[in-house]
């Protein structure tokens, strides 16, 4: 009877430190069982350990840590910026794609990669780095999403934002691995996510040494030197972390190389895709969406046995309480 009601016992102290673990994840979650499972393989004495030097987990961005609809935030920022400096660029009242910024018309302005380049050549280049820097983190401060009206840096995933914690409490190192500016990221993830400067990884933009009235500084200038993004990943993680990772999250095509790239090294391993099926807390969209597709990559996990979170039946809440 002793040995039956000490099992017991155990069973119930195991199940409510389970119950601790990533909150905001429902209770029968299959994806949250096969995270702490993961975790627990690789981070207690056994034959999954993973000694915590080679613990890194890589993380896209939009759309995995914060959200990505209608267009990427990143964007909106350059809009907001096309909104501010238009005084000293007359000619933009009748110039596209800065004429349908200013006119509101952004399904226009956004239309296609030229439009949307000459409008991130206008508003992230020709500044020093350091007043790039300063111009991020007033507008990650201030702004507010056109549709919800939150503040862009509360439009953070909770759950995600519980597993990169998790992670971190179990020897991990976390990483952004995100096609999204570099310099656009790295002003504000460590206050958002945790996450320092030196553990960014993104696209860029070519940058010159130059001194300036006795100063030394670094200017931006408008050239695209990397894109981080689709087959880039592997080729940032590679330049900027100089290990394959173990565990890889994202949400979107654009995320498959990174999750391919993570699962060929050797040892017990993890890949995880965030599905958005949450069209009243958030949106839906995947095989058909301009901004995050989620085909090619749906496909695979399912032939692979990633897991894929159903963001709908998985998450309690999805924003930042």
């Amino acid at each position: 009877m002793r040995i039956i009601c000490c099992s017991i016992l155990l069973c119930a102290i195991v199940a409510n430190a389970w119950a601790d673990i990533l909150p905001s994840w429902q209770a029968n979650s299959q994806s949250r069982q096969e995270i702490i499972t993961f975790v627990q393989q690789v981070s207690e004495p056994g034959p999954h350990f993973v000694p915590e030097e080679d613990r890194i987990a890589v993380f896209d961005n939009d759309g995995t840590l914060w959200a990505e609809q209608p267009a990427y935030f990143q964007l909106f920022f350059a809009i907001d910026r096309i909104k501010l400096m238009q005084e000293q660029h007359p000619e933009w009242k009748t110039t596209e794609p800065f004429k349908s910024v200013l006119s509101g018309d952004l399904k226009t302005a956004l239309s296609s990669e030229e439009n949307i380049k000459q409008l991130i050549v206008a508003t992230h280049t020709g500044m020093t780095q350091a007043e790039f820097h300063q111009q991020v983190s007033d507008w990650i401060d201030a702004a507010r999403h056109p549709e919800t009206n939150r503040k862009y840096s509360s439009m953070i995933y909770q759950p995600m934002l519980e597993l990169l914690e998790y992670l971190r409490a179990n020897g991990f190192k976390t990483y952004i691995v995100s096609g999204g500016g570099i310099d656009f990221m790295r002003p504000w993830t460590e206050s958002v996510y945790g996450i320092p400067p030196t553990q960014v990884v993104g696209s860029r933009v070519k940058k010159a040494f130059v001194i300036e009235d006795g100063k030394a500084m670094i200017k931006r200038l408008p050239e695209m030197e990397f894109i981080d993004d689709k087959a880039g990943k592997p080729i940032g993680i590679d330049l900027h972390i100089g290990k394959r990772p173990i565990m890889a999250v994202g949400n979107s095509d654009g995320d498959l190389q990174m999750l391919q790239y993570t699962m060929a090294g050797n040892g017990k391993r993890l890949a995880v895709f965030i599905h958005h099926t949450d069209g009243e807390r958030e949106w839906a969209y995947d095989r058909d969406s301009t901004i995050g597709r989620f085909d090619e990559g749906l496909d695979e996990a399912k032939q692979q046995n990633w897991v894929v979170v159903d963001m709908a039946k998985e998450w309690k809440t999805i924003f930042l309480k």
